[in-house]
């Protein structure tokens, strides 16, 4: 299977109506069910006792419009043992400038330090007059804690369309022009280990994750593989359903190889892993890529989950390829702008690329693209930070939302517009976008680890409901399952 390479953030938007009635269809029902929700209880204007912090907002950008949002904004903690900033989440809700709007976060200064702070955008699931997506703030553990009676400083924050079009504040929920000035603020929420403690969301927005319960039931309709083969060419991978890559093709750099031996496994604390390796010399003829994917294109709504290892370094050689590590699902393009075609990606980029200076990680979510000319009909979110290390990476599809997750906490949710129409296979895949991030004749080696996989057909679970079910089927010691029909 032949794949785009293209960023998921750098394409140009198409700005004319959708022209399929489905997708028409999904979006009045997802409108009339934001319109028929309830509205939430306001929370009080002060911290509450369990939270034990504040808000403070003011904005640098005053206009009805503006090249770029700022809201700038402190935390103290108001309780009498330190907060950890690394529990905390702020979100800004706003509307959006129109359908298909990306928007993009950036730090200009901060008193805890700008890469100590992290920004990411995300789509509210009952939209309303003054949002229908916020900017969700976070604290990386460089940020430390605060001790009791004291705040974060200034936070200066700014975000702006893509596009760099100029955005309307005036109908942001959480904009106001009049506050030139640090003050209290409740029209911004904050959660403390995913529990609002601060704030009053749009009406049946509240951000906190679904409550932990028993996970369904097993039984048909479930994908698990612990990874534990010995070698690509154990028979058993094909028995399972995997294809290790050997044919040529996209994505990537042109010219280079898919080597089915780039793919390893091995014992790390106590479960076997999967390697996947791609290296290069700074040629095309010298870069072997390597993936994994399902030879079956069975997939559709339900949950996925993969626990990953991002690298930001090589394992050897020097450092700075645009290097590409994933965990997709994704099915053909059957014709240019096809509005059957879908994919859902985790995208990590450990030395930026795509126009990006540095790490980023993207979620995106597809309706169709034409590659040539290049036109994209997609929903993304990125945050702007080093990932490497393990994660786990859970991404839930239903009749109304494509949501991801990340180490348990709500990473982005993307629109109806975006749904599945048809099949899909799972892919895990490490690949070069090109060969201008590090010129050096060096040889290099990247790696990617993969631990599990997971899909659960037509459930959608929680993170917690996740590691409830691979904890089972790891104390069973079951290596494999497979009962998903096939399409």
């Amino acid at each position: 299977m032949t794949r785009h390479d293209h960023h998921p953030a750098a394409q140009p938007r198409r700005t004319t109506p959708r022209r399929t009635t489905r997708l028409r269809a999904l979006l009045a029902t997802a409108a009339v069910t934001a319109l028929g929700a309830a509205a939430l209880a306001a929370l009080p204007g002060t911290a509450n006792a369990a939270g034990g912090l504040t808000v403070q907002y003011r904005t640098s950008a005053t206009g009805a419009t503006a090249d770029q949002s700022e809201p700038w904004f402190k935390v103290k903690n108001t309780a009498t043992t330190a907060l950890p900033l690394s529990e905390v989440k702020l979100r800004y809700y706003f509307k959006a400038d129109a359908p298909g709007a990306t928007y993009r976060f950036a730090c200009s200064w901060a008193t805890k330090g700008c890469a100590n702070i992290t920004g990411t955008f995300g789509t509210l699931a009952a939209p309303t007059a003054t949002a229908d997506r916020y900017l969700e703030v976070g604290f990386t553990s460089g940020a430390g804690s605060l001790a009791p009676g004291t705040d974060t400083g200034d936070m200066q924050l700014r975000f702006y369309q893509s596009t760099w079009q100029p955005l309307r504040q005036s109908d942001d929920y959480s904009f106001d022009a009049s506050r030139t000035a640090y003050a209290d603020w409740t029209k911004v929420t904050a959660t403390r280990a995913g529990s609002l403690v601060w704030g009053t969301a749009p009406a049946g927005n509240t951000p906190t994750d679904p409550p932990p319960t028993t996970p369904p039931p097993g039984g048909s309709g479930t994908l698990w593989d612990d990874f534990s083969y010995t070698s690509y060419a154990d028979p058993k991978i094909s028995a399972n359903g995997w294809s290790v890559r050997s044919n040529s093709g996209g994505p990537g750099v042109p010219g280079a190889t898919w080597d089915p031996s780039n793919v390893t496994f091995a014992t790390s604390a106590g479960n076997t892993v999967m390697t996947l390796e791609t290296s290069t010399a700074g040629t095309a003829g010298t870069t072997e890529q390597a993936e994994v994917l399902t030879k079956a294109t069975k997939f559709q709504n339900g949950t996925y989950a993969a626990r990953v290892r991002f690298n930001d370094a090589p394992r050897s050689g020097p450092d700075g390829d645009h290097l590409v590590q994933t965990f997709f699902t994704i099915n053909d393009l059957k014709a240019p702008m096809a509005d059957d075609y879908a994919e859902y990606d985790f995208e990590y980029l450990p030395n930026g690329g795509w126009g990006e200076p540095s790490n980023i990680l993207y979620t995106t979510s597809w309706e169709t693209y034409n590659p040539d000319p290049w036109q994209a009909v997609n929903q993304h979110t990125e945050a702007r930070q080093s990932y490497a290390g393990w994660h786990d990476l859970v991404l839930t599809i239903d009749g109304s939302s494509i949501t991801y997750y990340i180490d348990g906490q709500l990473f982005g949710t993307h629109d109806a517009a975006y749904l599945p129409e048809r099949p899909m296979s799972i892919n895990f895949n490490q690949w070069l976008i090109d060969l201008t991030g590090q010129t050096s004749t060096t040889p290099r080696a990247y790696e990617q680890q993969v631990d599990y996989v997971l899909h659960v057909k037509d459930q959608v679970l929680t993170p917690a409901q996740v590691n409830a079910k691979v904890a089972a089927y790891r104390s069973t010691g079951t290596a494999f399952e497979d009962t998903v029909p096939a399409a």
